[in-house]
């Protein structure tokens, strides 16, 4: 029998953690690899399991092992309420390229071009990841991959691709760029295959992306209202397109 604490060190440096037993529950729903996974309460986490997610019950069992409560509390940034924990496998890159540019695409990929607040980013995973978004790319220095943004997408990073790229290599397809001086979003149908772009929370469009876009578009706002949060614009993006297509969820 394997020591998950000693698993937990060996790996720590090497995958991606899952904080909490929703950041587990969906990255098992969509396939992630989870070497180890802990808890300071079985029998809760376990409850919670026969409660929420019955579908992966039995994996959940076969996977938590049950640590001293200070023992887990050592082994993640801060505990979180459901005092579960786990190291998952990030995909590899070129699986990741692979799905964003498998043609032809039933779905939109989201691009944040240049973002700055890793929650935001998390947020717009976590979005993606719900409305069934082919992926999210981002562009800059922001790594999506990060441990807060991680922890921002409750584990539906695995639902999705998610990778940074240069503006340069974004994945084909009718790049739709929003932007205040756009067209209004209201009067135009996004196609499946859609890339879906949006600016930095500070400055908007690079104007290397902007020059990319075939097209800009607005979300509807009232006067003297300077802007959204990120991702409540890539929420009412997504809606629109979901609505426009009949897109399955």
């Amino acid at each position: 029998m394997t020591d998950p604490v000693a698993d937990w060190h060996r790996l720590a440096a090497t995958t991606v953690l899952l904080d909490g037993f929703h950041a587990l529950k969906h990255a098992l729903r969509f396939g992630a690899e989870v070497p180890v996974a802990v808890t300071a309460d079985r029998t809760a986490a376990l409850a919670l399991a026969d409660e929420l997610a019955p579908d992966v019950r039995d994996v959940l069992a076969a996977l938590l092992t049950e640590v001293p409560h200070g023992t887990y509390s050592s082994l993640v940034p801060r505990p979180h309420p459901t005092a579960v924990a786990a190291l998952a496998v990030r995909p590899s890159r070129e699986s990741q390229l692979a799905r964003l540019a498998r043609m032809p695409r039933a779905t939109p990929v989201v691009v944040l071009d240049n973002p700055r607040n890793l929650g935001n980013t998390g947020a717009v995973i976590r979005l993606a990841g719900g409305f069934g978004a082919t992926g999210v790319v981002t562009t800059g220095t922001v790594d999506p991959w990060h441990p807060t943004v991680v922890r921002g997408g409750a584990g539906l990073h695995f639902a999705t691709a998610v990778e940074r790229l240069e503006v340069s290599g974004l994945p084909s397809g009718p790049l739709f760029a929003l932007d205040p001086e756009g067209d209004d979003i209201r009067g135009v149908k996004l196609p499946e295959d859609a890339v879906l772009a949006f600016g930095s929370e500070r400055t908007g469009l690079s104007p290397e992306l902007r020059a990319r876009a075939d097209h800009l578009l607005s979300l509807p706002m009232r006067p003297q209202v300077s802007s959204y949060n990120l991702a409540t614009s890539v929420a009412m993006t997504l809606y629109h397109w979901s609505a426009g297509s009949g897109a399955p969820l």
